[in-house]
This record gives structure tokens, C-alpha cells and sequence, in this order.
């Protein structure tokens, strides 16, 4: 028996309206652009998806230091600044090499009040200017940060850290809990989109 599919009618309208949108706007492929054209291109479209920005008690810039000195931009959100709270050191996507803290701040704010954690978004250095295994080792160095001193100075929970991400965030974030069962570091969750 062959059934039909139609993925437009198990649609929400809103997201309907949402992919029909991004089918009319007039932009090219980003596999048919260079990589700092995608890189503008997607940072033009974040509020493509006009989701309301949750306000947040506590968002914080921060900088993160990588094992070759380079400081890593950084964005702590949480719903309190209550001390003690768990975190999730969280890794954008974008094919590792668009996306950055902006393009997934409201995804990382909506998390954080959802589940009553604080979370921490990385901005790991991007393709082609940044080769593998850069990207690779800005998470892990912002995991090993966030677990000793970091996320003590931040006053949060060191003992509850998770790590997540969507797409080449998700690889990162799978790859960074790899690295801490090697050494010994233990941590609460793995949030994984579309690794």
C-alpha cells in the first residue's frame, strides 16, 4: 500500500506561513554563495522566524580563553541570578561555518526559561578561516572552562552541566561529552538537534 505524504498539511499554520515565507525570499542558495556571503546573508535572516525575545534576569557577554590564547565570545542567559543554578554550555549550527551567539540568542533565552537552567552560548571560531579542529577545540576548552573555574566564578552549579547543540553544534556538543568521559569529567545531559 503506498501512502501519500504531504508535509505541508501536518503543519502548524504558523509554521506554514513560516516556510512559505522562506520559499518567496528572494535569496540565493547559500551552497551557491562564498563563505562570508552565507555568513551575511544569515546574519540578515535571523528574525526571519519573529519570535517574541524572552527577557531574561541575567544575560551576561562574556569571553572564554582557548588553549592558543584566542578569547571566545560568549553569552550567559538565565531566568534568575540565583546562585547555584545548572548549565548548558550550548554550541550553535550553521554547517561550522555560519551561525553565531545572535542567530540562536532567542533559541538559547527560550531554553534557559523554559527549564529554569542557565545557558551558555559559545561562539567557536568558524570555517574557512578557522580549520578543523578548531571549532572542536573551542568547545571542549569552553567545557573544561565552564566545569573548573569559569563556571565557579559564575556561580553556577558545576555539578550539573549539560552540553547541546543543533546541527555542527550538536556534533560539537557530542563530541565535547566524548572528551569529558575520557577525563573523568561527568556531566548531567547531552542535548543533541539534528547532530
Amino acid at each position: 500500500m503506498k501512502h501519500s505524504f504531504d508535509i505541508h498539511a501536518r503543519l502548524t499554520p504558523a509554521m506554514r506561513l513560516l516556510v512559505e515565507r522562506m520559499a518567496k525570499a528572494p535569496h540565493p542558495p547559500l551552497h551557491t554563495l562564498s563563505a562570508q556571503q552565507a555568513k551575511d546573508l544569515h546574519a540578515k535572516s535571523i528574525g526571519v522566524l519573529d519570535v517574541p525575545k524572552p527577557a531574561l534576569a541575567r544575560v551576561e557577554d562574556l569571553h572564554i580563553p582557548a588553549r592558543d590564547g584566542h578569547r571566545l565570545p560568549a553569552r550567559l542567559v538565565a531566568p534568575s541570578h540565583d546562585a547555584g543554578l545548572p548549565v548548558l554550555l550550548y554550541t550553535h549550527g550553521g554547517g561550522f561555518t555560519i551561525g553565531s551567539i545572535e542567530s540562536h540568542d532567542i533559541f538559547c533565552r527560550t531554553i534557559s526559561q523554559l527549564s529554569g537552567a542557565a545557558v551558555l552560548s559559545l561562539d567557536y571560531r568558524l570555517a574557512p578561516e578557522w580549520r578543523f579542529p578548531t571549532a572542536v577545540h573551542d568547545a571542549w576548552d569552553a567545557l573544561h572552562w565552564l566545569a573548573g573555574e569559569g563556571g565557579r566564578a559564575l556561580g553556577l552549579d558545576t555539578t550539573r552541566i549539560a552540553v547541546g547543540g543543533d546541527s555542527a553544534g550538536g556534533t560539537l556538543a557530542a563530541v565535547s561529552a566524548l572528551h569529558a568521559r575520557d577525563e573523568g569529567l561527568k556531566l548531567a545531559l547531552q542535548l543533541l538537534i539534528y547532530p
